[in-house]
């Protein structure tokens, strides 16, 4: 089960990941189809290679950062039909670490792991990003299933519990058709679509799909209508689907009037939920869903003030207090459980609270979120672990308005973590948050001085440009020179303007084009802009991603009637 832990999706501010990881960030919106992977006709084994920041030495990871290795992999894959599994990651990334701290150390996912092509593309290696783009990868992790053909099976689930993680990983290698291939049956109406075509559906890491099924604001009514096409008889697949829908939701549907909220009270999926919270075995099953959308289920299936959402939101306090205790849980998923008890707790304040300190909890809440992050910070030993695992801390307690021991946990852990400016940005995250304006910008500066890798130096440069332009718009020299930093490193990168790197280098752009409103920064503007033409024009004219770089700092055209 994925914990729910701050990103650095926008702006490396703290966010609760309940999706995607469930990860990071997501792309712009993009129908055009994944390119076929081609075929090579002559077998090259792709170099096997020690990937320094994984946990386990046993699974005989290739690294790929260019097509060349990604072709070289799946020829060998061909030649050995065997499937490919690739994953798409990064050194910082707390859910990444999670992944390497209870999975890919397991016996179990080492010895499955023979069986296919394991393929690793860090996010920070030469030319990842152009892979990301040909993969239609954005968040970290994403974890992608193909057969020896090439074909993209599944995208594999991060966040459910290692052990369930390798037989879904099992059903998808021997799924007899892609899951592409079965939602099309089951919208055709289903014949044909056997138990273990639903299960691969629903256990599709649909947040980190990147619209390679469906489009991104299709996903909630897709989830819906496979909920209510499942067969009964499959009880746990069913249940899967249903919270999943219900989670995508998200409130979208609130009661809007009596006649509204009556149903809601008598609907059958509140029963299913309210049947499910009651049952430990099943929410066991479910942990990873009800950690992380207790939140977002509740408020689809009550209105606020109503006693529909007291009775659900008791219920859900209840089962996330005994996950929280369930020692067969990682400390990642157990701590979600209590972010989630927190996240519920302030489910009907306002949206605009900030800082949460503005919604006061239970004593007893708060002096159990003292000490479990006590606990985690005193028994980790694991560095992966460790990283994964005291971010999600460190944001607990600033969700739960305890923001000063948030500072202090993190500043004890800097020097612990192998990525010390990811807690580097969730100090700044904290400081901007109680209105901190020096301390914030120095937090932001300072992960971006330490920040490594190609791509991660321009997302946390974005993320201190960004922050620069909100917080001290009138320090013209300082936002120009880190303008400039960004851009001579963009300039010396094969694929700064692809995904992850690319919207980083967006955001900036449009920040820097509000910021200079009227004019109001025009010959900061012109130097920059004629430092990024240089970049530009260092770039092969048939790039395809050389408009990007043309159109960062002007303002998109003014649409004609």
């Amino acid at each position: 089960m994925k914990p729910t832990f701050p990103t650095l999706a926008n702006a490396a501010l703290p966010v609760i990941a309940l999706a995607a990881l469930l990860a990071g960030c997501s792309k712009p919106q993009d129908n055009t189809p994944a390119p076929a992977l081609p075929q090579v006709p002559a077998v090259q084994a792709p170099r096997a290679v020690a990937v320094t920041d994984h946990v386990d030495a046993g699974i005989a990871w290739r690294q790929a950062a260019s097509d060349a290795d990604v072709n070289a992999a799946f020829a060998l894959a061909k030649a050995e039909s065997k499937p490919v599994f690739v994953y798409w990651g990064a050194k910082w990334c707390p859910p990444c670490n999670q992944v390497k701290a209870t999975l890919f150390n397991r016996q179990d996912f080492i010895e499955r792991s023979r069986a296919f092509v394991p393929v690793y593309v860090d996010g920070d290696s030469p030319g990842a990003q152009k892979l990301g783009a040909r993969f239609k990868v954005s968040g970290y992790p994403t974890m992608v299933l193909f057969n020896p053909q090439g074909t993209e099976l599944t995208r594999l689930p991060g966040e459910v519990d290692p052990k369930r993680y390798t037989e879904v990983l099992t059903l998808g290698m021997n799924a007899q058709r892609p899951v592409k291939a079965v939602l099309a049956m089951v919208k055709a109406g289903g014949q044909g679509v056997t138990a273990d075509d639903w299960r691969l559906l629903a256990f599709y890491s649909w947040g980190t799909d990147q619209q390679q099924v469906v489009p991104k604001d299709a996903v909630p009514a897709l989830l819906k209508q496979l909920a209510d096409a499942c067969p009964a008889d499959q009880t746990d697949t069913a249940t899967r689907l249903r919270l999943d829908a219900l989670a995508a939701a998200d409130g979208k549907a609130a009661a809007k009037t009596k006649a509204e909220q009556d149903a809601k009270r008598n609907s059958a999926a509140q029963a299913m939920l309210l049947t499910l919270l009651a049952d430990p075995i099943a929410t066991r099953a479910h942990a990873d869903q009800l950690a992380n959308n207790a939140s977002a289920i509740t408020r689809t299936l009550s209105a606020a003030g109503t006693p529909q959402r007291a009775q659900l939101a008791a219920a859900f306090d209840l089962a996330l207090k005994r996950l929280e205790a369930d020692a067969s849980l990682s400390r990642a998923d157990r701590i979600g459980a209590l972010i989630a008890q927190v996240d519920l707790a302030r489910i009907d304040a306002p949206a605009a609270s900030k800082p949460p300190a503005k919604v006061k909890l239970p004593d007893a809440l708060l002096a159990d979120v003292r000490e479990h992050t006590a606990r985690v910070d005193r028994d980790i030993t694991n560095g992966y672990e460790r990283q994964a695992v005291i971010t999600a801390a460190a944001y607990l307690l600033e969700l739960a308005g305890l923001g000063a021991e948030s500072d202090t946990l993190l500043k004890a852990n800097l020097a612990k973590s192998h990525s010390p400016y990811y807690l580097m940005s969730e100090l700044a995250g904290n400081a901007k948050n109680r209105g901190d304006t020096n301390e914030a910008l120095h937090w932001y500066e300072e992960a971006f001085n330490k920040s490594e890798g190609p791509a991660t130096r321009l997302q946390w440069g974005a993320s201190y440009v960004n922050a620069m332009v909100e917080l001290a718009p009138q320090d013209e020299a300082r936002i120009e020179r880190a303008v400039q930093q960004l851009l001579s490193e963009a300039a010396t990168l094969p694929d700064a303007f692809y995904e992850r790197s690319g919207r980083s280098l967006q955001r900036v752009g449009t920040q820097l084009q509000g910021w200079n409103k009227g004019g109001a920064h025009a010959a900061s503007m012109r130097r920059l802009q004629g430092q990024l033409d240089g970049v530009c024009g260092a770039l092969e004219a048939a790039d395809p991603k050389r408009a990007n770089c043309e159109t960062l700092l002007k303002p998109a055209p003014k649409k004609t009637a």
